[in-house]
């Protein structure tokens, strides 16, 4: 296991990467925005969950072997890429119908559950190769080969990490929900929040799409 100042120095650096907006806060803000508190903790441990699987994937060495094929990589980019800007597509869809009808029904416009923001988390945070190449870049330089066990070395990093950024999540959609509710007299005020984390989303998928292998 590592050392406590070394690891003391990862905690640091980890929790700051935590609240450095990403896709996964984004969707989480979106979400919680569209469904309440409820809604955006589900989609919080759902984009924990989709985070993990790069941790496991990287510790076996299939994201090393997924980053050194540029078909591979492009292929995880674009289905990520084109997953991030349909939801905030209709996220910033789903905000202005709201705002012209002034109404909550309407499965285009309504909340979507807690089980299907779970799944769609796990999606937006597995389909970002972004993810991947943080860890396989960032983690190893915490590791120390001398201990041995590298691979239970790196999940247990990558743990960390990954509770972090739950963790900031679930502080977004408590505050975002916080907002929802201070605002509730204020419908202009949630439509405009909406169609920020869609347009969000959507930027960030291009910026996905025109993202280079690691290689290039």
């Amino acid at each position: 296991m590592p050392e406590l100042t070394p690891f003391a120095l990862y905690l640091a650096a980890a929790s700051v990467l935590a609240i450095t907006p990403g896709p996964g806060i984004f969707y989480v803000a979106a979400r919680t925005l569209a469904g309440g508190r409820r809604e955006g903790i589900a989609s919080s441990f759902g984009t924990g969950l989709g985070g993990m699987i790069h941790v496991l994937a990287a510790s076996l060495g299939v994201s090393a072997i997924v980053l050194e094929s540029s078909e591979l990589f492009s292929a995880l980019k674009l289905f990520g890429a084109v997953y991030l800007v349909w939801l905030g597509f209709r996220t910033f869809q789903a905000a202005r119908l709201k705002g012209a009808t002034g109404g909550d029904d309407g499965a285009a416009v309504g909340p979507v559950g807690p089980r299907r923001a779970f799944r769609e988390g796990v999606l937006v945070e597995a389909l970002n190769p972004k993810t991947a190449i943080f860890f396989l870049a960032f983690i190893p330089q915490f590791v120390n080969p001398s201990a041995g066990l590298i691979a239970l070395q790196f999940v247990v990093l990558g743990s960390v990490s990954i509770a972090l950024n739950t963790l900031a999540d679930i502080v977004v959609a408590v505050v975002t929900s916080g907002i929802q509710d201070g605002a509730a007299a204020r419908p202009g005020l949630i439509r405009r929040l909406r169609e920020a984390s869609g347009g969000a989303m959507i930027a960030l998928g291009v910026g996905l799409a025109l993202a280079k292998h690691p290689a290039a």
